[in-house]
């Protein structure tokens, strides 16, 4: 976590939603690298349980508490968990989701419905639950990882990216209604990024074409101009600067972080 080591967020208190692994795990060391209290969730204890030792080992509070962000009630029951294990919340990260594709001819409606769910509705849940808090806190900031699919279609993932679409229009709306609250609401569009889902994203483009899965990488990571994949540590740390105070005048923003493969 080097280069956002220190103070900035000293007092706030943060969630992050799909933090087992990856990149949310990534968000949520470096939210306690940079001084705040970070309640993690995602559905396997285990993960959570490692991840809460070694925030605490940072010298910050740490919440796990399990959650399937795809179930209202549960969502619930999380929002008002952390709250009281953390005093309030500043800061919520909706992190989780998940990517898979389809060609559109013979689209298979649960595939739809799944990445609807999974990466649109529960930022809605999640959202819908703890914006009181945040309202109660005197303001707070919400980021939500989006993808560079909400700003662009592709090949293959209709779903997806009808989801990632959707994700940003929910920022922009929450930017405005709730921009009187002194909350802000801001949107990461990342390219292919070096966690657990890019591999699977290999994974699968092996199995479907045979091709070597170093050349599968290598495809992606010529779909950025950089020709790499970006790393999770450079995500966390827009996180962090957009959990910040100083970043207050920025809201309703889709910042793309893929390399400059896409400049609008």
């Amino acid at each position: 976590m080097a280069g956002i080591q220190g103070s900035a967020l000293s007092g706030k208190r943060a969630l992050v939603t799909g933090a087992g692994r990856g990149l949310g795990r990534s968000i949520a060391l470096a939210l306690a690298a940079a001084g705040a209290d970070v309640a993690v969730t995602a559905r396997t204890a285990a993960d959570l349980e490692s991840l809460a030792g070694e925030i605490a080992a940072l010298g910050r509070r740490s919440l796990a508490v399990t959650c399937d962000v795809t179930d209202a009630a549960q969502v619930q029951t999380l929002a008002t968990t952390t709250i009281a294990g953390l005093g309030g919340l500043d800061i919520l990260v909706n992190n989780a989701g998940q990517g898979a594709s389809h060609k559109f001819v013979d689209h298979p409606d649960d595939l739809w419905h799944r990445m609807l769910l999974l990466n649109l509705t529960s930022v809605y849940y999640v959202t819908r639950a703890c914006v009181p808090a945040l309202i109660a806190a005197g303001g707070g900031r919400i980021i939500n990882i989006a993808s560079i699919a909400a700003r662009v279609g592709d090949r293959y993932i209709a779903a997806y990216t009808a989801a990632k679409h959707g994700v940003l229009g929910l920022t922009r709306a929450l930017a405005v209604e709730l921009g009187p609250q002194q909350i802000t609401v801001n949107a990461i569009c990342p390219g292919y990024v070096d966690t657990p889902m890019t591999q699977a994203t290999i994974d699968n483009i092996t199995a479907r074409t045979g091709m070597a899965a170093a050349a599968a990488r290598q495809a992606l990571e010529q779909m950025s101009p950089q020709h790499r994949l970006i790393t999770p540590e450079e995500i966390a740390a827009l996180a962090v600067f957009l959990a910040q105070d100083a970043s207050r005048g920025i809201t309703g923003q889709a910042i793309n972080v893929d390399g400059g493969g896409v400049m609008s």
